[in-house]
């Protein structure tokens, strides 16, 4: 098991609708990250800059590219569209961050 780490940008004037669309994170995006290998998945926000920072875990068998396949994943990032930023296909931008501490 290994931590991923990455940033996104939301929209400004969006922080309480991305937590409140989180608080009713759809069951069946839950399971489809859960089957795919991710676990203790946390997400916050520095307010002042609209910045997401997101980190969890991937099981050793991890496939990354099953992830932006996913018909319900597909469905939350259209979902999300609107108060993120995101690519073409709706998938938010993200930036990838390379661990350099961790503390047990």
């Amino acid at each position: 098991m290994r931590r991923v780490a990455f940033t996104m940008k939301l929209k400004p004037g969006f922080a309480a609708e991305y937590e409140r669309r989180h608080d009713e994170i759809w069951p069946e995006l839950r399971k489809t990250l859960s089957e795919a290998g991710i676990s203790d998945y946390s997400i916050f926000l520095d307010k002042r800059s609209s910045t997401l920072f997101a980190v969890h875990k991937v099981s050793d068998d991890f496939d990354p590219t099953i992830i932006p396949e996913n018909p319900v994943v597909k469905k939350w990032w259209l979902f999300m569209a609107d108060i993120m930023e995101t690519n073409r296909d709706h998938s938010p931008v993200t930036e990838a961050l390379d661990e350099v501490f961790h503390m047990d």
